[in-house]
């Protein structure tokens, strides 16, 4: 049985951030995941570099991992609790003006990550300009390839940056799995288009036998502003090897407390 992750994690702002970071490692650790996907992952553009980065798998190109980089604190406060997770980060854009903000991957066996520009744009002062992190790791005995992207909205652009993320993965072999914040609600334009690709992905929460919650933003939040409904636009994405027997909304201030102004996804599958 394969576990998987995924939260927008909205890192480094509001109140109570240590405190957060660590709810989120604990069900890490307790769920023993395969592998977990995070998008705002947040850095201070003006905090220290560091080199002591345990688990860290890094991409070339990107740029140096801060001191107080969400996926480096991550990755320490799991290896204090006895386990060890790899990692990789790559970075977006600039968020609310102070952070380089990205996606990363954690994986409990090696990977091998690398990151494609989706965005018409590079320029990481525009925040429509976005990353995918790809990478190979093996997933319950199988060589699969996972993906971890925060895409921009319909009108923003997502159908081209979808096309772009298509066509990068296409190559990456047939076990796929693609996790992130979307921005494309649940049986819209958008979420069809990720549907009809040749990737031939599933939606995991749509094929689960069990199924605990669905939305995973509710009314009005940063990028949904005026928004007055709960919406399902964080997934995880399959081909069809992987079997989703559970789905589950996670960090939705129900059972778990809410850590985001996201809620996370997890999903429980078996590998053929």
């Amino acid at each position: 049985m394969a576990k998987f992750l995924t939260l927008n994690t909205h890192s480094l702002l509001g109140e109570n951030v240590e405190r957060k970071l660590k709810i989120l490692g604990d069900e890490i650790f307790s769920g023993d995941y395969d592998v977990v996907c995070l998008q705002e992952v947040n850095q201070l553009m003006t905090s220290d570099a560091t080199q002591d980065l345990p688990g860290y798998c890094p991409v070339a190109g990107e740029i140096a991992i801060h001191e107080d980089n969400y996926g480096l604190q991550l990755a320490r406060y799991l290896a204090q609790k006895g386990t060890k997770y790899y990692w990789s980060y790559a970075y977006n854009h600039v968020g609310y003006d102070r952070f380089n903000e990205g996606v990363a991957i954690f994986s409990k066996e090696p990977l091998e990550a690398s990151s494609v520009l989706v965005s018409k744009g590079d320029d990481p002062s525009d925040y429509h300009t976005r990353k995918m992190l790809f990478c190979q790791t093996v997933v319950d005995g199988k060589k699969t390839c996972v993906a971890s992207a925060h895409f921009s909205w319909l009108k923003d652009g997502f159908l081209d940056e979808w096309k772009n993320a298509v066509e990068a993965l296409a190559t990456q072999g047939e076990s796929l799995v693609i996790m992130g914040d979307f921005n494309n609600p649940a049986n819209t334009k958008g979420y069809q288009a990720i549907l009809d690709s040749k990737l031939l992905l599933r939606d995991t929460y749509v094929e689960a036998d069990v199924k605990e919650g669905e939305n995973t933003i509710e009314a009005d939040i940063d990028g949904w502003e005026g928004n007055k409904d709960a919406l399902r636009i964080d997934f995880i994405f399959a081909t069809k090897n992987f079997v989703s027997q559970t789905s589950r909304v996670v960090f939705d201030g129900k059972k778990m407390p809410a850590i985001s102004d996201h809620f996370g996804v997890s999903c429980e599958a078996t590998v053929n």
